[in-house]
Order: structure tokens, then sequence, then C-alpha cells
């Protein structure tokens, strides 16, 4: 009784040793982050050109000055949104193309990067490391680069943004794959079918699902990343809300139709997808 008991003591101690050397390294490592954080901060205000603490007082001024126009002439918002609509269609239209061409090529790539499903062993890392640079690369840099190729337009856009969703989908639906059922693929093979075969009918019935939720959640950020892609003169309605903003005062009226519809399109996307995603996994209504 005796031993048990001194086993149990000697496990406990072990045990709050290990507690103790956690906490101190987790207090080690955060002191670390706060250190860096500080001193980033300090190198960024400093080559800022106004400085953070002289312009803090006034980072209201911009959101008071747009709601206060918008609400002098908020009887021309309605007329303001029917303008942009246009522009709107043409942010959705990227949105959706890109997310689209990007699904079907993350298809392509995921299912020669997962380890259980690879026609050949060898290819798995450069497949990988192939997504890793496409999720690297920010859209914003891509479309910059294209535009300086191509010229502006909706076509930059899109291409940067199917970059990124084939490495972002790419990673996650490679992840589904690994965890698809092994035994519908090994039983295609007994019957001598081929690698194509074996993946359209032993592993896709089995994660489309899953790759239809996280196609539809990438939908919505592709719709936020077009927009923001405006801004460097990718089009849509990202390029028109530059327009209202640079103008300044006299247009904030045009600039507060444009965040209206930014955030019902964003809203209305969200809880579309969000209820399709539900279908499909718990099939909930």
């Amino acid at each position: 009784m005796s031993d048990v008991t001194g086993n149990l003591a000697r496990i406990e101690a072990d045990y709050l040793a290990m507690a103790r050397r956690r906490r101190g390294l987790t207090a080690v490592l955060l002191a670390v982050f706060v250190a860096v954080l500080a001193a980033g901060f300090g190198l960024a205000d400093a080559r800022n050109a106004g400085g953070f603490w002289q312009g803090l007082h006034r980072i209201g001024d911009f959101p008071a000055e747009l709601f206060t126009e918008a609400a002098a002439k908020a009887h021309r918002l309605p007329g303001q949104m029917r303008a942009y609509l246009p522009a709107l269609m043409e942010t959705l239209n990227i949105a959706l193309s890109a997310t689209l061409i990007g699904t079907a090529g993350a298809v392509v790539l995921s299912l020669l990067a997962a380890r259980n499903l690879a026609p050949a062993g060898w290819i798995v890392t450069p497949v990988r490391r192939l997504m890793d640079l496409f999720r690297a690369l920010p859209e914003i840099v891509v479309a910059l680069a294209l535009i300086f190729a191509l010229g502006g337009g909706p076509v930059p856009a899109m291409l940067a943004i199917t970059l990124h969703t084939f490495g972002a989908l790419g990673k996650l639906f490679a992840e589904v794959n690994e965890n698809a059922d092994a035994k519908p693929v090994e039983g295609l093979a007994s019957v001598g079918a081929g690698w194509v075969q074996r993946m359209a009918l032993g592993v896709v019935p089995q994660v489309a699902p899953n790759w239809l939720s996280y196609a539809l959640m990438r939908l919505e950020i592709n719709v936020r990343a077009s927009a923001i892609l405006g801004f460097v003169g990718a089009g849509g309605i990202g390029y028109e809300l530059k327009v209202a903003i640079g103008w300044g005062l006299g247009r904030y009226d045009a600039a507060a139709a444009i965040f209206i519809l930014l955030f019902v399109t964003i809203v209305v996307i969200d809880q579309l997808s969000s209820r399709l995603r539900d279908r499909l996994i718990r099939g909930t209504a």
C-alpha cells in the first residue's frame, strides 16, 4: 500500500513539475511575443509619416464625416445604390468565376496531394509545396503584377483570386481526402479500375459534400477579396469605392451607398451559404 502511495506521490510531483515548466515556458514565450510586438509597433510608428499617437485622436473623423453626409443625403442613397449595381455584379462575377475555376483546380491538386490517394508517392510533396506557394502569394500582389502585364480590369483580379483559391481549397480538400474510407477505392482497384475511375467512383461521392461546404465558404472570402482588389485598378465595386472616397467631401453619400451594398451582399451570401452547408453536412433546413 505504501508503494502505491509513493508511486502516486511521485506521479503527482512529476505532473506538477511538468505543469510548472510549461507555465514558465508559456510566460517566456508570451514575454518574447510582447517584446517583438512592441518593437514592431515602434518601428511601424517611426516610419509612419504622421505618427500613430499624433493622429490617434482623429481616428473617428472619417466615419463621422461619412455618416453625417450620408444622413444629410439619405434620399439619394437608393438611387446611388441602383447606379452601382452593375459594378457590384462585376465584383460578384469575378468572385464566382474565381471560385468555380479555383475549386475545379483544387479538386485535382487535392487528389494528387493526398498521401493515401496520389497515383505515385513522389508527387505528393511537389504538389503540396505548389499549393503552399499559391497560398503564400497575396492576391493584391499577384493582381498588381497581372495588371502591369495585362492592363486593368476584372481579368487580373479573377486570375489572382483563382490562384489563391487553388492553394487554400487544395489544402482543405486534401485533408478531407485523407480521411476518406479506403475500402471503396481498394474494391475498385481489385477489379482493375484505373486511378481516375477510383477517384471518381470511390472518393468523390464520399467527400463531395465537404468539398461543396468549403467552396461555399471560400466564395464569401472571394467576394471580399474581389472588392478589395478594385482599389488597385482591378475593376468592380472596389474601384468605384476608391473613386468615391478619393473625391472626399461631397461624394461620401456614394461611398455610403457602396458600403451598404457590400454589407447587404456579404450578409446574403453568408446566410445562403450557411444554410446550404447545413443541408449538405447535417441535413438540417
